[in-house]
């Protein structure tokens, strides 16, 4: 083709054949009645916009021509993936969990949406309705029965029952697994879905009394609000600067180290302890002899309130305490008691605990220097102090500055509790027993230090014959203490305690 056939035929369009430019027609023709009835027969077989509702053909047979039918088709597309992304959210949200949420209410239902889509383009998990989820068992009508005559079955019928029951397993907790037996034919007797929701109730009750239980006690390293609330209340007071941390742990206490602060009437250590009385404590009822047979305590013992035993304890030792303070034996200094914390000095330096006597690793000399400061001590702890230890023993000593310290001496009895010779004689045999392994030369044996201690001459040729003695003297003690009618503890006592047990 040559350049003048091009010329002739004009450029040619990207965008299509040039439509046919219509003729300029004159006024008195756009008027003419004959012309408008020609372009309405023309137009005829236009439909016009669609009404609302209005279902139209697909895409592929519309007339694209019209602005409006494009955005519908548009809008359709935008909703289709609307509602795929929706369907993957909810799927993701759900995850496994028996309890899952829905984004149906949001989802866009469009006239347009293509009822023959493919299966893949449908997420069945996403569904109301699953097709391969499994039904769950078909229990009794509403209306009770089914069937007429011979043939009528009731809602107590067995079988209908068992699968109701079944199918009312969805109703237990959240945290309840009940499997997929939902899904399956099973029939729960009566019997076993109530023991199933008993045991469902009783577990909700433990696994609450446990959590409060943990939130209202005092165990192993941690403390409860409460505690931690008085401690609080002691470093904004000024008594302590800060608590540094827990030095120590026992069946009955937590100990933690402290920076001392100030008081008004009396100065605070630049070290302390803050032993703090576990509230929850299991021991107590294998315990509570040392404390409900003290005369001291006894009218104010009760097993009732776990608390104002602990309370008890702290007193006790604080007591006990001041009593080996007043006959210079070397323990802690008492510096408050704020119900069941007890402040002490710290027995140490620069925050380094004194070790105990079964870990001081002492030479010979050392141990047998401190053989004889315990044997003075235990002396004094019964004869000026009118105390018996009750679980002396190699923990409960500590070696600083070249002696021995006395330290829990919450147990601490009189002799003249029901079995304070008995617990005397079980100090004893723990103290003979360590010093003699040690190698000490002048370490007694358990009769001789307990009859060194007491003054006492009791004879045996053997444990039982002595712990038969030991208890027959125990039993003229009670007799005593009955007569002389002891009232309840004061503390006007503790600056005179009472007569040394008889005997002595």
């Amino acid at each position: 083709m040559d350049q003048t056939s091009v010329t002739a035929q004009g450029p040619k369009s990207p965008w299509g054949p040039a439509p046919s430019v219509v003729s300029a027609c004159s006024l008195t023709d756009v008027m003419s009645e004959q012309l408008a009835k020609q372009l309405e027969d023309e137009n005829s077989g236009f439909s016009g916009f669609p009404e609302a509702g209005e279902v139209l053909l697909p895409a592929d047979h519309l007339d694209t021509d019209s602005d409006l039918m494009l955005a519908q088709m548009l809008q359709m597309q935008f909703d289709r993936e609307f509602d795929t992304q929706l369907r993957i959210e909810e799927k993701k949200l759900n995850g496994d969990s028996k309890v899952s949420i829905s984004f149906e209410n949001y989802r866009k239902v469009h006239p347009y949406e293509d009822s023959d889509s493919s299966e893949d383009e449908v997420d069945w998990q996403d569904t109301r309705h699953d097709p391969y989820k499994a039904d769950k068992p078909q229990s009794a009508p509403k209306k009770g029965f089914s069937g007429k005559g011979k043939n009528i079955t009731t809602k107590h019928d067995e079988v209908l029952c068992g699968r109701k029951n079944t199918s009312r397993m969805d109703n237990f907790a959240p945290e309840v697994h009940v499997g997929d037996g939902l899904g399956m034919d099973l029939k729960l007797s009566n019997q076993v879905y109530n023991a199933l929701k008993q045991h469902c109730y009783s577990e909700q009750r433990r696994s609450a009394r446990l959590h409060e239980k943990k939130e209202h006690s005092t165990s192993e390293q941690a403390v409860d609000p409460r505690t931690r609330l008085l401690m609080y209340k002691m470093v904004n007071a000024g008594l302590l600067e800060n608590i540094n941390g827990c030095i120590s742990t026992g069946k009955e206490s937590v100990v933690f180290h402290a920076d001392g602060g100030s008081l008004e009437d009396s100065p605070v250590p630049s070290e302390c302890v803050l032993k703090v009385f576990k509230t929850t404590l299991n021991e107590f009822r294998n315990r509570d002899k040392y404390i409900k047979d003290d005369y001291r305590f006894k009218d104010r013992f009760s097993k009732l309130n776990p608390r104002k035993i602990i309370r008890l304890w702290a007193e006790k030792e604080m007591h006990n305490l001041a009593r080996m303070k007043k006959a210079e034996i070397p323990c802690p200094d008492v510096v408050v008691l704020k119900k069941h914390i007890l402040v002490m000095s710290f027995i140490g330096k620069d925050h380094v605990p004194a070790p105990k006597l079964k870990e001081a690793h002492l030479g010979p000399d050392d141990l047998a220097r401190a053989y004889l400061q315990v044997l003075h001590m235990m002396q004094q702890l019964y004869q000026q102090c009118n105390l018996v230890h009750a679980d002396l023993s190699e923990y409960n000593m500590l070696w600083h500055d070249g002696k021995v310290w006395l330290i829990d001496v919450s147990q601490s009895i009189e002799p003249t509790h029901p079995h304070g010779l008995e617990f005397l004689f079980r100090d004893c045999r723990n103290v003979a027993t360590f010093f003699l392994k040690g190698g000490v030369c002048e370490a007694m044996n358990v009769y001789e230090l307990f009859n060194a201690v007491t003054g006492l001459n009791i004879t045996g040729d053997n444990e039982a014959d002595f712990l038969a003695q030991i208890e027959a003297l125990e039993k003229r003690n009670e007799d005593h203490v009955q007569r002389r009618g002891k009232k309840s503890f004061s503390p006007s006592e503790e600056a005179d305690p009472p007569s040394p047990a008889p005997g002595r």
